[in-house]
């Protein structure tokens, strides 16, 4: 690693020409996107699927200029009666949308899908679009500090960590970073509707490719036909504040998984008590921020592998084993494979870090001051400890990224067809508030909460409640209305039981579609 100084002089150099603000809709240059030429690429999954790229400019404020590439992947659709395209997006920012494009056709209805040509994409820096940005190959290889800065030599450890990565990024990707931002990804949304050859496009976004979504229809309200969101991010918090939100909501997640593991003691023999549980957890970080698991999982790694737990409970009967193994028989394999299917970042995650980290440090400000950062998470650590700081740190190269950071688009809509919103109301990484502030804000939409349910991405996962809402809206526009804060309540979709042969072997599309979704953020 550089030295502090050097790392920030490099970053100060390159923020220096990173001034460039994005397109807008008021500023975007009239150009024609070429259509697309589709090709087979389906597997055994989706027999279906094509594939294709679409050219777009890296400045939509000049189309003339420099061209990036996007990859799409399309089912086209059956039926005489069509809607046109339908675009999936599965979050992030970073997220992968191409195989999102199967699963959703094949997950809705057979009578509704077959009415929409269901399209994903990876977005701009992403996946196979190019180019794809990844700033410092194997950044969380393991085993990383441990993320409690509970010395001043930890803090250092974490720190030069950050500025690093973001000296690397700023190096490496100096050409594309001030073109890495919501906006412009909106505004790539924009010439995907016009390769496809469409007067309006429908929209189908999970977690940050809710607001991702909201910024298109802002953008360009009258190119949207139908607009669904999923697990809503509040565009009042971005970044910085959301993610502060974020610790609270996924403490009380991890509180549930514990209490869930208590009430299975004769299966995990980890008591009955959930304090109890959640004591022995801690024990189990601090045991191996000493002496990490097969050499891989330290306190930091048990955080990632535990944090998908809370995206997502269909992974707890696993991770409780793992956890069980561990205490009761001082069996590391187990927390290892844990490891290895819920926290490891691989080369494509080395890709969509890059691409979140890029996106949200451009996208709004964030404190440049770390004494500000050091305040605020320590505060929240004192109520929340689970992820306070593995979140601060995954987020912290914004203190020292090289670009300037932009203004967030007003959200605000009344010129929208309804839209429909889907929320949990113990969702941990886009708290409940974020769906209640985007119904509030585009006039004429409609909220379907799941009362109690506390995973990330509800719809298509087996919630036979919110999947009609979702069908009927997507078929002919049909909304819920309500006189509440909800336009229409669903159950929550019942907490898995252990594991057993025959639930062990057994893929469920909850469990499919998490995969596609994504851990983080």
């Amino acid at each position: 690693m550089r030295t502090r100084a050097a790392v920030l002089c490099a970053a100060a150099l390159v923020a220096g020409s990173f001034t460039a603000p994005p397109a807008s809709a008021t500023t975007r240059a009239a150009v024609r996107t070429p259509p697309v030429a589709w090709k087979k690429c389906g597997a055994a999954d989706y027999p279906t699927l094509q594939c294709g790229t679409v050219t777009v400019p890296l400045d939509h404020r000049d189309p003339g200029g420099r061209k990036i590439t996007l990859a799409l992947s399309r089912v086209p659709h059956t039926a005489a009666a069509a809607l046109g395209p339908l675009l999936v997006n599965p979050g992030g920012p970073g997220g992968s949308g191409l195989s999102l494009a199967g699963f959703v056709a094949s997950a809705l209805p057979k009578q509704v899908a077959a009415r929409y040509d269901v399209v994903g994409f990876d977005p701009r820096g992403v996946g196979r679009s190019g180019p794809a940005v990844d700033c410092a190959p194997g950044y969380f290889k393991p085993v990383r500090p441990d993320s409690v800065p509970a010395t001043p030599a930890l803090e250092e450890a974490n720190l030069k960590r950050v500025r690093s990565f973001a000296a690397a990024c700023g190096k490496k990707h100096a050409d594309v970073l001030p073109y890495l931002d919501t906006v412009s990804a909106a505004e790539d949304l924009e010439s995907v509707r016009q390769a496809l050859g469409a007067p309006r496009i429908s929209y189908f976004g999970y977690s940050y490719g809710t607001y991702l979504g909201t910024v298109y229809a802002r953008l360009h309200p009258d190119r949207v036909r139908r607009l669904v969101l999923d697990s809503v991010v509040d565009p009042t918090g971005v970044w910085y504040d959301d993610n502060l939100s974020q610790d609270y909501a996924f403490d009380d997640r991890q509180r549930a998984l514990m209490a869930w593991i208590a009430r299975y003691d004769s299966t995990y023999r980890l008591g009955t008590d959930p304090e109890q549980v959640e004591a022995k957890w801690y024990a189990m970080r601090a045991a191996l921020a000493k002496k990490p698991a097969g050499g891989r999982v330290g306190a930091s790694e048990l955080e990632d592998t535990f944090i998908p737990g809370g995206y997502y409970n269909g992974y707890w009967p696993y991770l409780a084993e793992a956890f069980s193994a561990y205490v009761n028989g001082k069996k590391t394999a187990a927390l290892v494979e844990a490891y290895d299917d819920f926290g490891a970042v691989d080369a494509a995650g080395d890709n969509g870090y890059s691409v979140y980290a890029a996106v949200q440090c451009r996208d709004s400000s964030w404190p440049r001051d770390w004494n500000q950062w050091r305040k605020d998470n320590w505060a929240a650590y004192r109520k929340a400890p689970f992820m306070v700081w593995n979140n601060a740190w995954y987020n912290a190269t914004c203190a020292y990224w090289p670009t300037k950071a932009l203004k967030p688009p007003a959200i605000a809509n009344a010129q929208l067809p309804p839209a429909l919103l889907f929320q949990a109301t113990d969702d941990a990484a886009t708290p409940y508030q974020g769906g209640v502030a985007v119904h509030r804000l585009l006039a004429g939409s409609s909220l379907v909460v799941e009362q109690g349910g506390g995973n990330h991405g509800i719809t298509l996962s087996g919630n036979a409640c919110l999947d009609d809402h979702l069908a009927a809206y997507l078929a002919d526009g049909t909304v819920p209305r309500g006189s509440g804060t909800a336009d229409a309540v669903c159950r929550k979709t019942p907490d898995p039981a252990p594991l057993t042969t025959k639930t062990a072997s057994t893929s469920s599309r909850g469990s499919t579609l998490h995969a596609l979704l994504g851990f983080r953020r």
